[in-house]
């Protein structure tokens, strides 16, 4: 694996914004996008708009997978106004994923909508997923409040499947007492299990969790709260990070402590996860545009340059 596929979203105020966009690289540090940055793929069910995504590979199979939450903030603001579409997306929105596959990167299946919250769930935010080598299936893990404790906090909950047509029940990942917390990313090196979320007690900011199974327990890690501390509270999510070649882990955090095209992803490198220690590195990297909430699938040079000749104009009219 020599290269690298970013699967995002654009904050747009029209719909297209809210579909499934690409961004490629061959080293990870120069991006550009696919399909002169407008969707390669569009969601026509649910809220017909997607955000917050996941791309993963079955190590088996070879399958790849998006995962995204069913979530239009371009109509859904139009059709509740600002004041009562957060409220009525973290009580009633959609329970249900939104999800494409693919052999080749290049053709994907028509987007489908599986349910995995449960029935006193609020909206399924922000899914990820990690393979568990052990039982052959992968852990999907999300964000939702519930009406146990009437929406009032989030938590990291967590099903597994073989297919992602089937899910089995839903359990609590990780939560926090006195906080929510949302936007779990999960990765494994040298059989330690890895936790990225963000929190909301203060100072609000992503946090970094270590535990020995992919189901916890987890434990904070110290050293990534002093890295944090570098930047202003309550302007990062969506923690999303990728090996490099070289061997460092870099972490990208979504920025959104601004308007507009003002927001998107910025870098963070580090030499060993397991040390946790990360350094701001805006200077190394480039984007064409401020990508966000997404995940990085590394892949190889025919890939990459599959993807990049690929005609994605004609997407969605293949009857």
């Amino acid at each position: 694996m020599n290269a690298y596929l970013f699967v995002h979203f654009r904050e747009k105020t029209t719909p297209d914004g809210e579909q499934v966009h690409f961004g490629l690289s061959k080293d990870g540090f120069h991006w550009e996008a696919v399909n002169n940055g407008a969707p390669v793929l569009w969601t026509y069910w649910g809220t017909k708009g997607v955000r917050d995504f996941t791309i993963v590979r079955h190590p088996l199979t070879g399958k790849v997978t998006i995962l995204a939450t069913d979530l239009s903030i371009a109509y859904g603001y139009r059709a509740f106004g600002p004041k009562r579409f957060w409220k009525e997306v973290s009580e009633h929105g959609s329970k249900k994923l939104c999800i494409w596959e693919s052999d080749d990167l290049v053709h994907w299946s028509e987007g489908r909508l599986e349910t995995v919250g449960a029935e006193n769930f609020g909206c399924v935010w922000a899914p990820d997923a990690i393979f568990d080598p052990k039982t052959e299936e992968f852990i999907l893990h999300w964000s939702s409040s519930t009406s146990e404790d009437a929406f009032e906090k989030k938590r990291i909950y967590y099903s597994r499947t073989k297919d992602f047509r089937s899910f089995t029940p839903p359990q609590v990942l990780y939560a926090q007492s006195d906080s929510s917390v949302i936007d779990s990313a999960m990765y494994e090196e040298n059989g330690k299990y890895y936790l990225f979320v963000k929190t909301d007690q203060p100072p609000v900011q992503p946090i970094l969790l270590c535990a020995d199974a992919p189901t916890g327990p987890f434990t904070r890690m110290e050293a990534f709260d002093r890295t944090m501390a570098s930047i202003h509270g309550g302007q990062y999510e969506a923690p999303t990070a990728v090996k490099l070649s070289d061997g460092r882990w870099c972490l990208f955090l979504d920025y959104y402590g601004a308007r507009g095209a003002g927001q998107g992803y910025v870098p963070f490198l580090c030499s060993d996860l397991s040390v946790g220690e990360f350094a701001r590195s805006d200077e190394q990297f480039s984007f064409p545009y401020g990508f966000k909430h997404g995940t990085i699938l590394p892949i190889t040079m025919e890939e990459y340059d599959r993807i990049r000749n690929f005609d994605w104009s004609d997407q969605g009219y293949d009857w």
